[in-house]
């Protein structure tokens, strides 16, 4: 009879050692580009919403620029295009009354 060896595998999660100090410096880097961009949106959202109810809208905080399209999958492909430097940071809302898709 043939004997198993017993051998852990990874369930598809990579191990990273980052400290608590980066997990806490990048949640705050967060918040800040949330903050900028949610600004930026409630200047533009009343412009746009009237025409672009429910709406998807990608705005870049550094360039102030947007992106908007009905569906997400369009506009994911927009940015995409548009922003071939994976390091773009942009914030996507919802063009509705609370900028966001639904609750949780």
């Amino acid at each position: 009879m043939t004997q198993l060896s017993k051998t852990s595998r990874s369930r598809g999660w990579r191990k990273c050692n980052v400290t608590p100090e980066e997990i806490n410096l990048r949640q705050v880097q967060r918040q800040e580009l949330g903050a900028r961009c949610r600004t930026i949106f409630e200047r533009l959202r009343p412009q746009l919403i009237d025409n672009h109810y429910n709406w998807f809208i990608a705005i870049d905080a550094e360039s102030e620029n947007y992106l908007i399209d009905p569906k997400l999958e369009a506009l994911l492909e927009q940015i995409r295009t548009r922003y071939t430097n994976p390091d773009a940071k942009l914030t996507i809302f919802r063009l509705n009354e609370i900028g966001a898709c639904g609750t949780i």
